[in-house]
């Protein structure tokens, strides 16, 4: 009969409150007693065991959430549990379902554990896996034995997985399969034949393990930059696999599964004992891995399944259950999430440790071409190069001056190579040195701005210092943001790796790598600009975040002491303060704002005054938005960056008077009686004055020629619409001529939600007989112009919604949904009436939370209350939008009274609002 191991007493909670073992043993020992077969025997027992595994993870999520952080006693718990249910379901199936043969040497059993199961860290629905351990062939006895087994754990709906094998079996397929191998490294003896289980611990130790360490390394090393490249390639995925991404728990598990393989340690502090890690590398080894697996259980339990990615929905709740507050203007999702990144860039600090401590015992190779081509480079004095790695000669020499703590990442960055994690260590261990005395040192300014300026690759340099804190502690003002997770869709990185990501952008610029996608921006940089202003600007236009003060005002204020503590004289600070403080107004301007409309033209020329500020504000927005994600940049923003840039530039060197209205206006009808050269000239003369003003400054030329096609003899009663990609801007472009009616810009808003288009800007003009000309321009769900083939199909839809056969508000109930991974966001919504934005119109700017009906929704509010839309613009960030509508009231005037603008305000938000409710109900 099997023995129950003894309870470990660092459980969450005492062991006998997880599994009452002698009360379960009596329930089951009562129903064997009455008479049956075993299907009857099972059905009995199975209760009582679901009954008991019920109770026990119940009372082990209690303790768990009364002491949220307290990882390693869950773990535990869940594995006692777990080997309280497997060793009862073994004793059920030897003891009464089939009672052990007499004397049969060959009808022996053992159970083992393997995987995380047999390392005893078992998350609330991990997996259970098992293998069963045979001297011979399985005999009958045990094939019934593991099968009735089998059948009781799978009617207690644990996910088992199992192997019966011999130990000659284990060894074969260890040598042909690495993940075998790696599951057998952590085996533990459950219950059965103990005899056996040694013996295969023994066998797998002197016939499996020794000697093949170099192999099992590099195949654990190849599976981990697979399981990364799969997970997204770097740490800071906005919804990271707890488990397998990049810093994840995989990695921690990773290197101690190479450790027990190399060394035969059983605990991660024997690495202390070997020299692999420090104390203090030690402790935050377990306290990464105490946070991780905490994080890991608290998502199992909210799932109540094995669910490991902490997708934005996820990551509200677990910060809530771990105890994280809003404080500082942040919110608790925030400070949860800064705190995972901090672990995960620990995790990767400990994996380069010991990646070089295997190198320097040849147990890694390197890749074979590397040996062969690769030329040591020269180093500098103090220096020496170890497995192709910069590696400080003496540490004692080396700390005798601190500016080396700076010295050794320019020096890395001059041979290319990259720094000794020994030499690393020793640079984390001795940050103290780095004090207001070596901030104010003119060679450690030198050393650090050409860090950014000099060699060629800025990235590589900051990033390293950023991990390490050299980068927080030579600018403390850039601590708050290490880490620092910005909790919505449009943002893919931490504010520190944005920050990053930007610099590289503006490097990949310099080098000539982008002038291709990046035309406006590559001309700009080698025409000549105060290089250094612009990498100090990129460098600290983020570092007012996570404040409750606006970013780019506190930014600008602490751009104040830093930029002249960096070594910038006084009008270089005065322009990085100004490009710190501005750094949104070009974008913003871009995306928000007609840039037709003169007035906006000419506001925000005035705001840039010069074109050398004009030239630094576009590079840096372009980076910025280049730098939010993967996918942020597109053609789109480009066209209206680079139309803003050159428009401003006519206005800034010839006046603001060349963009005034009519100027614009005669230019683009003589473009448009060329473009339809062969047309008949009365024809001709009725296109050309058939249209009011802000029809001819707001379009293209080509946008002209078709409209002109459009209105050419429509009847009345026709709609006709023309789709057409515009790859230039990655939008298609919609063009509608019908009769004009009120709330037609709401109508076509409808028709084009319910194709499942997202309009990205729209105008609308009035002809003088009477016709609305209207243009969108729409993206597809991935944000990409519409394929070619879609667009009958698309022209189809339209029409029937616009001639009424389908219902818009009744057909849009279906489609206004959010998806309940994004309902954790929260958007306030803000509505403001702008007066003085334009000439001609009103300015309702409404930021919000988007949705696929938001616009119709908006539109339809406004039609109701007789509010003309001229055009809309909208930008989109991630979960947020901000509409912008020109509008004129029936009379064609501007929104002046306050009552007037406060009710429409009001019934604005109850269409948002009601809308919401619809879209998450």
């Amino acid at each position: 009969m099997p023995n129950f191991p003894t309870a470990p007493d660092s459980l969450i909670c005492p062991a006998d409150s997880i599994f009452d073992i002698q009360s379960v043993r009596q329930r089951i020992e009562a129903a064997a007693a009455a008479d049956g077969d075993e299907a009857t025997l099972r059905a009995a027992v199975v209760p009582v065991l679901m009954e008991a595994r019920k109770a026990g993870m119940a009372k082990i999520a209690e303790a768990f959430a009364a002491d949220p952080f307290a990882a390693r006693p869950t773990t535990r718990a869940y594995t006692w549990l777990t080997d309280c249910i497997v060793i009862t379901a073994l004793e059920v199936a030897t003891r009464y379902m089939h009672p052990h043969p007499e004397g049969g040497e060959e009808d022996r059993l053992s159970l083992v554990a393997v995987g995380g199961y047999g390392r005893g860290e078992m998350a609330p629905y991990s997996d259970v896996d098992l293998l069963f351990l045979t001297p011979t062939k399985i005999t009958s006895w045990a094939e019934k034995v593991i099968e009735s087994m089998l059948y009781l754990l799978w009617d207690l709906r644990l996910k088992v997985g199992h192997a019966s094998r011999t130990v000659r079996d284990c060894l074969k397929l260890g040598r042909e399969d690495f993940t075998i191998r790696t599951a057998l490294l952590e085996h533990r003896f459950l219950a059965g034949d103990e005899k056996l289980a040694k013996e295969l611990a023994e066998r797998l130790s002197s016939d499996l393990f020794r000697n093949t360490a170099p192999e099992f390394i590099e195949a654990k090393l190849a599976e981990r930059d697979q399981r990364h490249e799969r997970q997204g390639g770097q740490r800071y995925v906005v919804e990271p696999n707890v488990k397998e991404g990049k810093g994840g728990l995989r990695d921690l598990q990773s290197l101690f599964w190479i450790a027990k393989y190399l060394h035969g340690v059983q605990k991660v502090e024997d690495l202390v004992k070997l020299d692999v890690f420090t104390q203090e590398e030690f402790e935050t080894f377990m306290s990464a891995e105490d946070f991780l697996w905490a994080v890991r259980c608290h998502l199992h339990l909210l799932t109540n399944r094995a669910s490991d990615q902490l997708t934005f929905d996820l990551q509200v709740e677990v910060a809530d259950r771990m105890g994280y507050e809003d404080k500082g203007g942040r919110r608790a999702v925030e400070h949860f999430m800064q705190d995972y990144f901090r672990h995960a860039t620990e995790t990767g600090d400990l994996t380069r440790i010991f990646l070089t401590k295997l190198e320097s015992m040849h147990v890694k190779s390197e890749p074979l071409l590397e040996r062969i081509f690769r030329r040591t480079p020269r180093v500098k004095a103090g220096y020496r190069v170890v497995h192709g790695r910069l590696a400080v000669e003496d540490e004692e020499a080396f700390l005798a001056d601190k500016l080396n703590l700076l010295r050794v990442f320019e020096e890395g960055l001059r041979t290319g190579m990259l720094i000794h994690p020994d030499a690393m260590r020793l640079v984390k261990a001795n940050l103290d040195l780095i004090d207001d005395d070596m901030r104010n040192d003119k060679e450690a300014r030198r050393i650090f701005l050409d860090l950014m300026l000099k060699h060629g690759n800025p990235e590589r340099g900051l990033r390293r210092m950023n991990e390490l804190g050299v980068l927080a502690a030579f600018i403390p003002e850039f601590e708050p943001i290490v880490a620092m997770m910005q909790f919505n869709m449009y943002h893919s990185y931490t504010v520190d790796e944005h920050t990053i990501q930007c610099i590289r952008t503006l490097s990949e610029i310099e080098h000539g790598d982008l002038v291709e996608s990046l035309p406006l921006a590559s001309r700009i940089l080698k025409e000549g600009v105060n290089r250094k202003v612009l990498y100090v600007a990129l460098l600290l236009h983020d570092i007012g975040k996570g404040r409750d003060e606006d970013h780019s005002v506190l930014g600008a204020r602490i751009s104040r002491k830093v930029a002249p503590r960096l070594g910038l004289n006084k009008a270089e600070c005065e322009t990085v303060e100004w490009l710190v403080r501005y750094h949104l107004l070009m974008s913003d301007t871009a995306q928000k704002r007609d840039i037709s409309d003169p007035r906006t033209l000419r506001d925000f020329a005035k705001a840039v005054e010069t074109r050398k500020r004009l030239d630094l504000l576009t590079v840096l927005t372009v980076c910025d938005i280049r730098g939010v994600g993967p996918n942020t940049w597109n053609n789109w923003k480009a066209v209206l960056l680079r139309q803003l840039h050159r428009d401003t530039t006519v206005a800034l060197e010839h006046g603001l008077e060349e963009l005034n209205r009519k100027t614009r206006g005669t230019e683009a009808r003589k473009l448009l009686r060329e473009a339809l050269d062969g047309w008949d000239p009365a024809a001709l003369r009725a296109e050309t004055g058939r249209h009011y003003p802000p029809y001819w400054q707001g379009l293209d030329t080509n946008t002209h020629v078709v409209f002109a096609n459009l209105l050419r003899d429509i009847p009345d009663t026709e709609v006709r619409i023309d789709l057409h990609p515009d790859e230039d801007r990655d939008a298609t472009r919609a063009c509608f001529a019908l009769v004009d009616h009120p709330g037609i810009f709401s109508r076509l808003a409808g028709a084009l939600a319910l194709v499942g288009a997202n309009v990205v800007d729209a105008r609308t003009y009035t002809s003088k007989d009477g016709y609305a000309t209207a243009v969108f321009w729409i993206q597809d769900a991935d944000g990409h112009p519409y394929e070619e083939s879609r667009l009958p199909r698309l022209t189809q839809m339209i029409h029937k919604t616009l001639l009424g056969e389908i219902k818009t508000s009744e057909a849009m109930l279906a489609r206004d949904k959010i998806k309940k991974r994004e309902r954790a966001f929260k958007v306030p919504t803000s509505i403001t009436f702008d007066n003085e934005g334009s000439d001609i119109y009103t300015i309702i700017e409404v930021d919000t939370r988007d949705r696929p009906g938001l616009l119709f929704d908006l539109t339809r509010t406004l039609a109701a209350n007789n509010v003309y839309i001229a055009s809309a613009v909208i930008a989109t960030y991630g979960e947020q939008v901000v509409d912008s509508f020109y509008v004129k009231d029936m009379f064609g005037l501007k929104f002046h009274s306050e009552p007037r603008c406060k009710t429409l305000e009001k019934k604005l938000r109850a269409a948002i609002e009601k809308g919401a409710e619809r879209a998450i109900s």
